[in-house]
Formats: structure tokens, sequence, C-alpha cells
């Protein structure tokens, strides 16, 4: 019994840890000998082709969670950074002030989640990605950020540029 408790614990934190099905992995840092990690992901922009955004977020490891006394929660912090990677095609976004969301992945069992907002600034003509966790009683205050301007990126917009 102990066993499968043990191996149901260790597949919710597999399962919870491994991030957005459309980030990819692309770095990870030893930071002690607990095995808390830090971990870089490239996430591609799903609207708008060009552009990738490198968040990375600390993993707690086994040591430190049952140090803790919390199994099933990671640190609410993470930075971001978002680069022109190619050339800049932007599809049908949301140009509300909140914008939209564009990438979120677990960092609790169920209260906890990093998420990524793209915001499109139409005064300066740049997109900002802010990174940041969500939380359903305490908001973090905890947050990052990131902008791309378009103003020399020779931008192609499939619904025509916003007036």
């Amino acid at each position: 019994m102990r066993q499968r408790l043990l191996g149901y614990v260790a597949g919710m934190l597999a399962l919870f840890a491994a991030g957005s099905p459309h980030a990819e992995e692309v770095g990870e840092v030893s930071t002690d000998w607990l095995g808390n990690d830090i971990k870089v992901e490239a996430i591609s922009d799903p609207k708008i082709a060009g552009v990738t955004c490198h968040v990375t977020y600390f993993e707690r490891g086994l040591i430190d969670r049952v140090q803790q006394g919390n199994w099933f929660e990671d640190p609410s912090n993470s930075s971001i950074a978002c680069r022109q990677t190619g050339p800049i095609t932007i599809g049908d976004i949301d140009l509300d002030e909140d914008g939209e969301e564009i990438f979120s992945a677990r960092r609790s069992l169920i209260f906890k989640t990093l998420v990524v907002n793209r915001i499109y600034d139409k005064g300066n003509d740049t997109l900002i990605y802010l990174a940041h966790s969500r939380e359903v009683q305490k908001g973090s205050a905890k947050m990052s950020i990131s902008t791309v301007p378009l103003f020399a990126a020779n931008a192609t917009w499939s619904e025509g540029k916003p007036k």
C-alpha cells in the first residue's frame, strides 16, 4: 500500500511539473544538493510567428519537498525574456488591454499556475509579455516582463495592422 501511495505521489509530481505541451525545456541548472533546479523553457507564441519567449522557474527537489512539508507546490518566482527569432507574422490576436494568455503550467497540485500573457501596446507598436502566478486566494506580486518592439521588425499582420 505504501509503495502504491509513493508511486501515485511521484506520478502526480511529474505530471504537474511537466509544464505546457507547447513549451520545450532547453536548459536545467542545479542550485543545490537537495535536487532543486532552475528550469529554462522556450515558448513559441501560438499566434505570432517569429517570437520566442524563454521562461525560467524554480522546481523543488524531492528532499526539499520532504523538508518543507509541502509536497505539491513550487515557488511563484519566474523570469521571462522574449525576442524576435525570425520573420514576425501576427495572427488574430486579442487587442484588449488585458491581452491574452499564451502559456500556462501548474506550479501546485490545484491552486497555483505559472502564466504568460501577451499584451499589444498599440501606441508604441510593441508586444509585451508578462509572466506571473495565478492563485485562487492570494495573488502574487512576483512577476517578470519582456517586450518585443515591432517598429523595425517589418511585421506582417494577417488581419491587417490595427489603426
